[in-house]
């Protein structure tokens, strides 16, 4: 199975790098820890998608192609938190990488993805990369269509701080 490694992306240098990008409106009808059911549309074309989870970088995917006009009356009647983003592809030193800008309640988010083909594949990685999301399932488009980005109030790592810290206990 392929493995996918994730992070945040922290400034706009990647948009130098990118050659090609794509809309993409999807939701989900089937959400819980293991698995997911997603329906997604990409231009002219749509898909279904079920993805179980292997390990926290692993999934098994089964992709679909369906009707367009299906998956917009899915998305509209049965994913009542549908979301918006638009992929780029991004090359680094030959290897493919996706960059997600988020929209609408997810506004504010942008993540990296590379697949590799096992654990043990090396690669570099780019500057413009933040923390690692790998194993943070709050990361997830799933997670994210039910929790939105904007709904957070504090980014995760600013809490840890801010309740360790005595300096910054303050600005709570």
């Amino acid at each position: 199975f392929p493995v996918t490694i994730g992070a945040v992306v922290k400034n706009n240098d990647w948009q130098t790098a990118v050659t090609g990008q794509q809309r993409i409106r999807q939701g989900f009808l089937a959400v819980s820890v293991e698995k997911v059911v997603r329906v997604r549309i990409s231009g002219d074309h749509a898909w279904l998608t079920v993805k179980g989870m292997v390990s926290a970088s692993t999934r098994r995917e089964f992709e679909y192609a369906i009707p367009h006009s299906d998956a917009n009356e899915m998305l509209d009647h049965l994913c009542p938190q549908a979301m918006e983003k638009t992929r780029y592809h991004v090359m680094v030193d030959g290897k493919h990488w996706e960059v997600d800008v988020f929209e609408g309640v997810n506004a504010g988010l942008v993540l990296a993805e590379i697949e590799l083909t096992s654990e043990t594949e090396t690669f570099a990685l780019p500057s413009w990369l933040g923390h690692e999301v790998t194993e943070d399932g709050r990361y997830t488009n799933a997670y994210l269509s039910q929790h939105p980005y904007t709904s957070w109030t504090l980014h995760p790592y600013l809490s840890l701080l801010l309740s360790c810290s005595p300096v910054f206990k303050g600005l709570t």
